[in-house]
């Protein structure tokens, strides 16, 4: 088994040093930081007021092992801190470090020994949690929440309303008529659509995130906004695309969506039914081969394409006459048929 030797070299320094306690140095209960932050503390000069926190933003202690070092360092004795009132009503931290654990009188004199004007408010204490609070005398009781202080209002209180020299007579209010359940506060009749309405309504969330955030207390007035353009024969795809249309561009935040989609939808416009397109003569296309193609106007039992040459209206065949057919006879104005 192999075994480890350390050798040790020591130069004592001729200036600048300090001298430390072995115990604080290998204090069992200290962390490295609590002890870099106490050694720091006493290598400095008598007469320097560097606090706690400024040595530990010097050392590179971070926020919570400055914490944690301060508290092991408070609760073994060696930092005392406490809260004093100067001249003028100004309060002050005092911190008093020590190479060798102290007790809270201990530390209390050595503080007004350095401080004699300053009176001391608070016990030095070197623990961070503060001390248990004494419970008040008595059980708890719960306070009146009505009836009247057995005193006359009158002895104490001022500017109270003079008394009445009459007794007031009674006013018969007619009760409000009950208003229809089909029929919202403002009067208006509910669209026989309120439903498709709310459905409307209830699916712009869906369309962009910036309608995420309406309101649910405004989604019965929109609903009834969304109505008025279903009456008027829009779809719900109409009104979708309006608010869409409405909306700012992409990065524009909507603070009120709300009150956006109640401008959008405040005037119906008419709807415009779109113009179907002209009917286009239908034409038949003919393949490649049978383009130029002409029907022959002659006596055929099925329709007889040929291709002209000119534009004649019968085909070769047609054209050439038969052997037993006779040739056509011109007309001629000076024949003159027998009587």
């Amino acid at each position: 088994m192999d075994s480890t030797v350390i050798y040790r070299h020591f130069n004592a320094p001729s200036h600048a040093y300090s001298q430390f306690s072995h115990e604080i140095i290998r204090h069992p209960r200290l962390t490295s930081d609590a002890v870099r932050l106490l050694t720091w503390q006493l290598s400095l000069p008598q007469d320097a007021h560097e606090s706690l926190s400024a040595t530990a933003q010097r050392a590179r202690i971070g926020g919570y092992a400055f914490t944690r070092a301060k508290r092991q360092l408070k609760e073994e004795g060696f930092v005392h801190e406490r809260r004093v009132q100067g001249p003028g009503g100004r309060w002050a931290t005092q911190q008093l470090v020590s190479s060798t654990p102290l007790t809270s009188g201990e530390a209390a004199q050595l503080l007004l020994a350095r401080t004699p004007l300053f009176a001391c408010t608070d016990l030095v204490t070197p623990q961070v949690v503060p001390s248990p609070r004494k419970p008040a005398a008595g059980q708890p009781t719960t306070p009146s929440t009505d009836g009247h202080p057995d005193k006359h209002l009158r002895k104490d209180t001022s500017n109270l309303p003079g008394e009445p020299t009459e007794p007031a007579k009674a006013v018969d209010v007619p009760a409000p008529a009950p208003v229809p359940a089909d029929v919202p506060a403002d009067g208006t009749p509910t669209s026989p659509r309120i439903e498709d309405a709310r459905a409307l309504v209830g699916a712009l969330p869906l369309l962009s995130p910036a309608l995420r955030h309406i309101p649910p207390g405004m989604r019965d007035e929109l609903a009834r906004l969304a109505a008025r353009w279903l009456d008027a024969g829009h779809s719900s795809a109409d009104v979708h695309k309006h608010v869409l249309r409405g909306l700012p561009g992409t990065g524009t935040p909507v603070h009120r969506p709300g009150g956006l989609v109640r401008y959008l939808l405040r005037d119906v416009p008419p709807r415009t039914l779109p113009t179907p397109p002209a009917p286009t003569p239908t034409r038949i296309r003919l393949s490649v081969r049978l383009e130029g193609t002409r029907e022959c106007t002659g006596h055929h039992t099925q329709p007889m394409l040929f291709r002209p040459l000119a534009d004649e209206t019968l085909c070769a065949e047609c054209a050439t006459p038969t052997p037993n057919e006779p040739m056509p006879v011109p007309e001629r104005d000076d024949v003159h048929t027998p009587s």
